[in-house]
């Protein structure tokens, strides 16, 4: 009689042990090695759908942090992890390069600024960024400070010598692409400079209308995927490299509106 209380207290301690263990699927999944994309809003979908093709053939996790492309950098540069980092335009790569968290990139597609307008184009805006300057026209743009949407915008007003205006007439600034056709689709403007592929994407071509601009004006933005050197799993991040550049990447990239990366060079 006297063993039953100290059984009791094994049972019970097993019972936790137990219960803390975690079952087969889930230690196959703790198994896995996880890795950190950051990403641009506007490659978010591409990548998402690249992402998880490469999780099917490695065993692998991939969680992407999405924001504004300065924002993203900032964050990667503090914290001290990730395997990639996934700008909106090569001007971060140039910009970031002598910090020295850069390692192997590889072009994965083309960026590219264009207008965009409610469905229908109601005003008649014209392929011209000096639209963004009409009167009788709301217009937002991207702010430079945060991502790459407002920096494009920036350099492209720049060189037309408009910018100062576009900012000082624009209802407001907006630190994303997605929070600029977020706007538009709200009602909240009738124009604004975005890239382009946004426009395609399924939820936002019902109700926004693209209008292209002159490639020597918008020339096309080589999308660079970027390895870090805080990756853990160096090995894994030079595949994912290489799906992404590569034929089945692309052909995703083209599907949600992008440029691949065979274009010629500029």
């Amino acid at each position: 009689m006297t063993r039953h209380p100290m059984l009791r207290l094994i049972a019970a301690a097993l019972a936790i042990i137990l219960q803390a263990l975690p079952s087969g699927a889930a230690f196959a999944q703790s198994a896995r090695t996880e890795l950190l994309l950051y990403c641009g809003i506007t490659m978010v979908r591409p990548m998402t759908e690249i992402a998880q093709n490469f999780e099917k053939r490695e065993n692998v996790k991939i969680n992407i942090a999405q924001g504004g492309s300065e924002d993203l950098f900032q964050s990667a540069r503090k914290s001290g992890v990730g395997d990639w980092y996934l700008p909106g335009e090569p001007s971060y790569y140039q910009k970031h390069l002598k910090e020295g968290l850069f390692g192997e990139h590889a072009t994965v597609g083309y960026n590219q600024m264009a207008l965009m307008v409610q469905k229908g184009n109601p005003k008649g805006v014209k392929p011209d960024p000096r639209e963004l300057l009409r009167k009788d026209l709301v217009a937002i743009v991207g702010n430079a400070e945060s991502g790459s949407v407002g920096q494009e915008a920036k350099h492209i007003l720049d060189g037309l010598g408009i910018y100062p205006r576009v900012v000082k007439q624009a209802a407001f600034l907006a630190p994303d692409s997605r929070s600029l056709v977020n706007a538009m689709k709200k009602g909240e403007a009738d124009v604004t400079m975005n890239w382009r592929a946004t426009g395609f994407f399924p939820d936002n071509v019902g109700k926004l209308d693209v209008i292209d601009l002159d490639p020597k004006l918008a020339r096309p933005q080589a999308l660079m995927l970027i390895q870090l050197k805080s990756s853990r799993s160096p090995e894994a991040a030079r595949r994912f490299l290489a799906y992404a550049a590569g034929d089945e990447g692309q052909a995703i990239f083209r599907k949600h509106g992008f440029l691949d990366n065979k274009i010629p060079a500029k």
